[in-house]
């Protein structure tokens, strides 16, 4: 099974290039020694209704993860992975289009693991991702999750409130080790270093938020409640 491709213009971040290296020729020989570029997460989000039923949800990832995951490019792999293609990021004249496969660990006591693994029968792209996510769940009183939950139930006709809603909490870390063409390395390894660190925080920041929202919209419409607010859901870099 494949996920359509649903926008035939996938995000692209561009971060300052250097006019002496941009027309050099990507396809020279790459270093040997990567560069390793680093970011740690923590995020959560609220679901409107018991652990149970959204425990169900998040097992049943085959229905939804595909659809909640667009405009990325996603293939099914196997029972419980998926291969990402996430878009077209780049800098200093070079550019990659990250792919990467990932595995949803079915849940043990109400945490779910998520890990890459190396994408099969594919050929060495120049890049390795090592990916590691850990979700957990756990039912709250209504009333210490964000504020005007009542309000919103009663604004859309939904009733009755909730006496406990879902807070789902995740933690993610990345560690991506780039071999860059040889001209690259004529920059100073500090300057390379920080670029990488903070595009691929950027590229966090952009999908991670919108997944979320997605998976939001996605379970809430699916068992008619209405859609929580952007106040139930967050996410901050760990230093």
């Amino acid at each position: 099974m494949q996920c359509q491709w649903l926008n035939n213009h996938p995000n692209q971040v561009s971060e300052v290039s250097l006019g002496h290296l941009e027309h050099q020729q990507v396809a020279e020989p790459l270093a040997l020694t990567p560069v390793h570029f680093r970011t740690r997460f923590a995020g959560y989000m609220e679901m409107y209704s018991d652990s149970d039923t959204v425990a169900n949800y998040l097992n049943a990832h085959q229905g939804w993860f595909c659809r909640c995951a667009a405009p990325m490019k996603t293939e099914a792999m196997g029972n419980n992975g998926y291969i990402l293609t996430v878009g077209r990021f780049g800098s200093f004249g070079y550019e990659v289009e990250p792919k990467m496969a990932v595995v949803l660990e079915p849940s043990l006591n109400g945490v779910y693991e998520m890990h890459s693994i190396p994408i099969p029968n594919e050929p060495f792209l120049g890049y390795e991702v090592d990916y590691q996510a850990s979700m957990t769940i756990k039912e709250i009183p209504s009333d210490l999750g964000s504020p005007g939950l009542a309000k919103l139930f009663k604004k859309e006709n939904k009733q009755p409130v909730p006496q406990s809603i879902t807070k789902v909490e995740w933690n993610l870390e990345m560690d991506v080790a780039v071999q860059f063409p040889k001209f690259i390395h004529k920059l100073p390894l500090p300057m390379i270093q920080k670029t990488g660190d903070r595009l691929l925080t950027q590229i966090v920041r952009q999908i991670s938020p919108r997944l979320t929202y997605k998976v939001q919209e996605d379970f809430h419409k699916g068992h008619n409640l209405p859609i929580p607010p952007k106040a139930s859901r967050h996410l901050e870099k760990i230093a």
